[in-house]
């Protein structure tokens, strides 16, 4: 786990690369951020060391934060929208190029495209905001402790602790949510908004899959293909991933070759820090389709 988690920091430290030369009237060049309202910046990132097939899109989805939040550092990354073109090879590294869309005094809209030799692999639209002062409120079901040890589980993708309401490798037709804890090792607070974009990415086609009889998410690849196509996540308030987090998650529905599902991200005491919403490619093999279960 200690090789896997100082290899995902790894990837989490983009390089600066030089820019492109700037457009007529952008003034500037370079990696230096040139006027807010024409910034262009470019980042290079390492791919993490798997045997996965292709480049994981929770690293695409972290490296996408960190883009942003190098580009444009005055501002923390307020939502993430991400499209996933194309599958990433995992030989090469992502290329970042970061694009100022408009930067107010408290809100920023960048795009930053993830490229390789064989084209865009994924898309970013970022929306950018200032820490500023407002009314509290939220409307959220109470947080129970975290799970004991004995929920303990092992997701080959996330090098840290995780804890889990339900077994999403059971073939069993159960409702369609998960209630997943997790709490990385210590690390840097700057990092976490990567950290959990990261984590987020990793159960929601299992959990859509939950209701369907007689399969699970062990049988990608054999009864059925899978593939995120859009994934969304919005941050709330500041928090720590080295604290533990409960990722609460649902799927309402799968049809079409596709899954939808969302969550919420919620400390112990409660506050909700972060949401997120993913769509995926779900397509079975005709001679494989399940049959749809009661759900209760």
């Amino acid at each position: 786990m200690s090789d896997l988690w100082s290899d995902l920091l790894d990837c989490l430290g983009l390089r600066a690369l030089p820019s492109p030369p700037p457009q007529p009237g952008t003034g500037g060049a370079g990696v230096q951020l040139p006027s807010p309202q024409s910034a262009r910046l470019v980042f290079e990132g390492p791919n993490q060391q798997l045997s996965y097939h292709r480049l994981f899109g929770g690293q695409l989805l972290a490296q996408f934060v960190r883009a942003a939040s190098l580009a444009c550092p005055g501002k923390a990354v307020k939502s993430l929208h991400v499209l996933f073109p194309r599958a990433g090879r995992t030989d090469e590294t992502v290329r970042y190029e970061a694009e100022c869309l408009h930067e107010g005094g408290t809100f920023a809209t960048w795009t930053v495209v993830a490229r390789q030799r064989s084209g865009v692999v994924a898309t970013a639209s970022v929306s950018m905001h200032a820490d500023e002062g407002g009314p509290d409120h939220q409307t959220v079901a109470p947080v129970a402790a975290p799970l004991s040890p004995e929920h303990r589980v092992e997701l080959d993708l996330l090098p840290w602790e995780t804890r889990a309401s339900a077994d999403l490798d059971s073939p069993a037709a159960q409702p369609p949510e998960l209630d997943l804890w997790m709490r990385t090792p210590e690390a840097d607070p700057h990092l976490a908004p990567a950290l959990l974009a990261y984590a987020t990415d990793l159960t929601l086609i299992g959990t859509a899959l939950r209701p369907l009889e007689g399969v699970s998410q062990q049988d990608a690849g054999k009864a059925f293909t899978s593939a995120v196509t859009s994934h969304t996540v919005w941050f709330h308030r500041p928090f720590r991933t080295d604290e533990w987090l409960l990722l609460r998650q649902h799927s309402p529905l799968v049809a079409h070759g596709r899954c939808h599902g969302r969550g919420d991200v919620l400390t112990t005491d409660g506050s909700l820090v972060a949401s997120y919403a993913q769509e995926a490619l779900l397509r079975f093999r005709p001679a494989d389709r399940p049959a749809d279960q009661p759900s209760s």
